[in-house]
């Protein structure tokens, strides 16, 4: 019987970050209250099943911090209808009718963002930036109760860093150690909004060994997600489906 090398280090297996659904993948990380940044861009690279879970979940007041709202009934469209968010951050609201009606009502917080800003400012949060100065805005209402610095003759406002506790995103697909490769479009606010949670979530359509994703190929690296949930066919449904007329 062979005799352990003493000072040899012991190498404990990795927990794997797969779960077998969207609801276990939720299960334990997500709660009422929190701040959550979800990527996408309208319906393009959202994380459809993960939305749909977190619905299901039942929490409520929630902080969503994403380019927009979805569309009626579909996407963060969804937690809307069941008035399971208190606020949005966000840069874009015009496809959403019920986004439109609990904001003018007063039903619905609305923190507005230029969109560059929303995406330095999900940047900043994942990279430890706690604030940066952006001339975009000055002189608006953006600007309205922020600090505002003349630099090199020019103007700039203060915007803050924006952290989350729970990330939810989306990409094409992931190996088993949760390094990401996202799909053209759908890259759009994914990768910001992953680095900027406490805790990522990433719901991919194909899962594949480590070592099958060249190194030079992977856009976001596995130290950001902390779970992974397949979902192989998503509908990637189509917010506004435009057709050619032919000629007869």
């Amino acid at each position: 019987m062979g005799v352990p090398c003493i000072g040899a280090p012991h190498v404990a297996a990795a927990k794997s970050k797969q779960y077998p659904s969207a609801d276990a993948a939720l299960s334990g990380l997500v709660a009422d209250g929190q701040t959550l940044a979800v990527g996408g861009f309208g319906l393009c690279g959202i994380p459809e099943a993960l939305i749909a879970a977190l619905r299901d979940s039942g929490v409520k007041d929630l902080t969503v911090i994403s380019n927009n709202a979805g569309v009626d009934g579909f996407g963060l469209g969804q937690l809307l209808t069941t008035r399971q968010i208190r606020k949005m951050i966000s840069s874009y609201v015009g496809e959403n009718k019920e986004f439109e009606r609990q904001y003018l009502g007063g039903e619905l917080e609305l923190e507005f963002n230029p969109q560059g800003t929303l995406a330095e400012r999900l940047r900043a949060g994942g990279a430890g930036i706690p604030a940066f100065f952006t001339a975009t805005g000055y002189g608006t209402i953006v600007a309205d109760g922020k600090e505002t610095r003349e630099i090199d003759g020019r103007h700039y406002v203060l915007e803050t860093a924006l952290r989350a506790d729970v990330s939810l995103v989306k990409a094409w697909k992931a190996d088993k150690a949760g390094n990401l490769v996202f799909r053209k479009t759908a890259r759009n606010f994914n990768p910001a909004a992953a680095m900027a949670g406490k805790a990522c979530v990433v719901e991919v359509e194909e899962l594949v060994e480590i070592g099958e994703i060249d190194p030079d190929h992977v856009h976001l690296p596995g130290i950001y997600v902390d779970r992974i949930v397949v979902n192989a066919t998503p509908e990637k449904r189509i917010e506004q489906r435009t057709i050619r007329q032919e000629d007869n």
